[in-house]
């Protein structure tokens, strides 16, 4: 029985269109369609690059859109042996090749797939999930996969499989017309690279691990940062104060938040002439208000001809109230 899924979400969305136009745009080299009984699980089929030991090989593998697709990418699997990656080791693709939220959702199956039959064609020496194997070895099992057969895909062989979405793509050139396809091939981006899940995890939990408290914290603030600018992106907001200065108010609210009780945070206050001698207690704290003012308005950057005048009016009120007390 196939699972039911809401097709007015975003993810849902998404993986329809891109697989109407895996179907409407196939291509002679690979093909993918998820199940039917699962769409966030797909099966692909690749030949392997020209001019290399699996250029006679076609390779079949395994797709696994995580919930939030396409903000995270898929990652992959070769269950055919290819002597290049190891069979059923999960492979994901990024920018850095380390942290995975680096995915740029713009990017999709189809140009994963093209990623990844480009790498097959990379060095593999000390790269960890990948073989070291002769090109005799290559060639071998190149031959061996076009008689693989995948149960899921209702027992087709990658020989089958491939031939199925040839003859659709040369239909489908006939009927656009000559050099379609060439128009509408995908390229990859020069950013992404490929790492393997599990090593991913290892290195992120290493660098934890390695990076302490402080490292933890910067990381955290780095996230949320990242998470605030990405919130803003989506509901169309565009910053226009420095962050350098929304960090600072920020602090200042929190040591606010922080002060403990006999302790006081500067504020700038009005001042106002006080003609009552009961009010003589009063001249200290004003003036100690307005030089705390004064250092508050100097850490933001204010001139220094300001802070000359402020102590001016300050000299000149203590003087207007001691006149007024003394003149009753």
């Amino acid at each position: 029985m196939a699972t039911k899924f809401n097709s007015k979400s975003p993810t849902m969305k998404r993986i329809m269109r891109e697989a109407q136009e895996m179907s409407k745009s196939p291509s002679p080299d690979y093909t993918a369609a998820p199940l039917e009984t699962d769409l966030f699980e797909w099966h692909f089929t690749l030949r392997g690059p020209p001019g290399s030991s699996y250029a006679d090989g076609l390779y079949h593998g395994r797709i696994v859109l995580p919930p939030t697709y396409p903000l995270r990418p898929p990652s992959f699997r070769f269950l055919t042996p290819s002597g290049r990656f190891e069979a059923n080791r999960e492979i994901c693709l990024s920018i850095s090749g380390h942290h995975e939220e680096t995915w740029q959702p713009a990017w999709g199956v189809r140009t994963a797939l093209v990623a990844l039959r480009s790498f097959m064609e990379t060095d593999s020496k000390g790269q960890l999930g990948g073989l070291d194997t002769t090109d005799a070895v290559r060639k071998r099992l190149a031959t061996e996969s076009r008689g693989w057969r995948c149960s899921a895909c209702g027992g087709r062989t990658n020989q089958e499989i491939i031939k199925e979405s040839e003859d659709a793509a040369k239909a489908a050139e006939v009927q656009a017309g000559e050099g379609s396809s060439k128009a509408s091939e995908v390229e990859v981006p020069p950013e992404l690279s490929m790492g393997f899940k599990d090593e991913m995890e290892k290195n992120a939990a290493a660098a934890a691990a390695a990076g302490g408290t402080a490292g933890g914290n910067i990381e955290a603030v780095a996230r949320a940062m990242e998470d605030a600018e990405t919130a803003e992106l989506a509901e169309g907001f565009v910053q226009t104060v420095p962050r350098a200065d929304i960090s600072s108010g920020a602090a200042s609210e929190t040591a606010a938040g922080l002060a403990q009780p006999g302790q006081s945070v500067p504020q700038p206050t009005r001042t106002v002439p006080l003609p009552n001698a009961a009010h003589n207690t009063a001249v200290p704290q004003q003036q100690a208000q307005l030089q705390l003012q004064q250092h508050t308005l100097n850490d933001r950057g204010v001139p220094k001809w300001i802070d000359r005048v402020i102590a001016a009016l300050v000299v000149c009120l203590a003087g207007m109230i001691l006149k007024v007390i003394l003149g009753h």
